[in-house]
């Protein structure tokens, strides 16, 4: 009998602290309540590939289209997730600078009602884009709305882009008008957890299904909540990105003068996109990890973190002079000959 009750009372303890019914993940909400604003819907998932695609799938049917940036994650980096998952079309616009505008958007706006056309239903935005530049949205979205559109935005890095406009997170998300946002804790300094963040609630009245349908219901949430919980607390999300930029911005200035590289986009974030000899990634590689972000040009990316210090962007920034410098004294050598 005994053994009865305790084993009752067990289940029903472990009942109320699964799969987010706990009181770290309670807490964890209202911190997102806190930046966000009372009027919202939180959900916890394992990674950003998931916090994009079940966003938005929330709202997508496999008739729509999404509008993102050519170079957008969504588009290059999440192996063909939303065509598989949500089966919608993906109309991708050229940039300039990673950021898409009204103007570059409205060519790809039409069709609607007819059988024969996906329908335009979310323009999905990055922020800070994937080549370092920072948004201010307000035109963007108030241009889907008027379209009858949802302004979804993909912030695995939105910490960088509010340190850097100096405004809080809801200023830079729910104020300027997106819809649904996809939040970056792993980027900024978390273990692992990313939050899909709805800021209309009508948006997310089945998002509890479509996030155990794809395999994110976390049963231990309470492992990502801890740390959402510390990490919107006393400004720690602020300070971490903070230090990325700064770090960044050293970096830039330390590399812009150096003969054969060339930066070709602003540093807005914790990122300096370079172009540089082709044969000096590999031996640079050999030395500090980083991604070739466009074999072409070819376009490589230098990302700064919260743990990022000045020894590292001095050691860096020593190697690369050296590599660089041994290839042109062996040029010199070779056009005296």
């Amino acid at each position: 009998m005994f053994t009865q009750i305790f084993s009752k009372r067990l289940l029903r303890l472990i009942r109320v602290t699964l799969y987010g019914y706990d009181e770290y993940t309670s807490r964890a909400v209202e911190k997102f309540k806190d930046h966000f604003g009372e009027n919202i819907d939180v959900y916890f998932v394992y990674n950003g590939t998931a916090a994009n695609i079940l966003g938005l799938k929330a709202v997508a049917d496999s008739f729509n289209s999404i509008i993102c940036a050519e170079t957008a994650h969504l588009n290059v980096h999440e192996c063909a997730g939303p065509e598989n998952f949500i089966g919608c079309k993906l109309i991708t616009i050229p940039t300039r600078d990673g950021k898409l505008t009204v103007e570059g958007i409205k060519p790809y706006i039409g069709g609607f009602g007819d059988q024969h056309v996906a329908q335009p239903k979310v323009i999905s935005i990055t922020q800070p884009t994937e080549l370092g530049t920072v948004y201010t949205p307000r035109g963007i979205a108030d241009f889907a709305h008027s379209h009858g559109l949802l302004l979804h935005m993909d912030g695995a890095r939105l910490c960088n882009a509010a340190a850097y406009l100096d405004v809080g997170l809801k200023e830079v998300t729910g104020d300027v008008g997106v819809d649904i946002l996809s939040f970056g804790g792993t980027k900024n300094g978390m273990m692992f957890g990313e939050a899909v963040v709805f800021f209309n609630k009508e948006l997310s009245r089945n998002f509890v299904f479509i996030r155990k349908q794809g395999m994110q219901l976390a049963s231990k949430m309470r492992f990502i909540s801890a740390q959402f919980e510390a990490f919107l607390s006393n400004d720690l999300w602020l300070r971490n990105a903070r230090h990325a930029n700064s770090m960044a911005r050293l970096l830039y200035g330390d590399v812009k003068d150096i003969p054969g590289v060339e930066v070709p986009y602003r540093v807005e974030s914790n990122a300096v996109f370079a172009v540089i000899p082709k044969w000096s990634i590999s031996k640079l590689q050999e030395e500090y990890f980083f991604y070739v972000f466009d074999e072409r040009k070819p376009l490589v990316r230098w990302m700064c973190s919260f743990s990022t210090t000045e020894e590292d962007i001095n050691g860096f920034v020593d190697t690369l002079k050296r590599i660089l410098g041994k290839e042109r004294c062996i040029v010199e050598r070779k056009s005296i000959k």
